[in-house]
């Protein structure tokens, strides 16, 4: 069974954690995505502001995405502390996520922060657990809040608007 582990800067520490817990050894994939639309926009702002006098930051912001994915992957490699596949991929995060599912055994993906409740998911992450086409295993970034309850369900039945109605 091949563990994919989806790596990003917020929450790889516990995404590690749990894949070397859960997976057998030798079959961990450690994935990293570098979003392009962030570096697309800062060239596109650049170019909108400047005009096309300059080569714009595009080339440098893409360097540094390049750096800090070598840098994460093998900051990940060296927690887990087996062997890993290291993957890169650049584009839509959540769908090249998704991608890179088919044919798992396990996807670990990281919530976004420590709040309980939907808020706990961005949107890339709530898009691969919905469309994933693999067991999803969602890991808390730090300590689990200490009450994880749901919120009470709503009142049974819709208010009615403009009060009782005539009779």
């Amino acid at each position: 069974m091949t563990v994919l582990v989806w790596v990003t800067e917020d929450s790889w520490m516990a995404c590690v954690d749990a894949a070397a817990a859960r997976a057998p050894a030798d079959e961990v994939t450690l994935l990293h995505v570098t979003d392009a639309g962030a570096v697309d926009a800062a060239q596109g702002a650049f170019s909108a502001l400047l005009g096309r006098a300059g080569a714009g930051p595009g080339a440098q912001l893409e360097a540094m995405a390049e750096t800090a994915a070598t840098e994460i992957l093998k900051a990940a490699a060296a927690r887990l502390g087996r062997p890993a596949r290291q993957v890169r991929r650049r584009g839509r995060p959540e769908r090249e996520v998704v991608q890179a599912a088919r044919g798992a055994g396990l996807l670990v993906l990281g919530r976004q922060n420590t709040e309980a409740g939907p808020r706990s998911l961005g949107k890339a992450a709530r898009f691969v657990v919905d469309h994933a086409s693999c067991p999803v295993l969602l890991v808390w970034p730090g300590p689990a809040p200490d009450n994880p309850l749901p919120p009470p369900p709503p009142p049974r039945g819709r208010p009615e608007a403009h009060g009782p109605g005539p009779g």
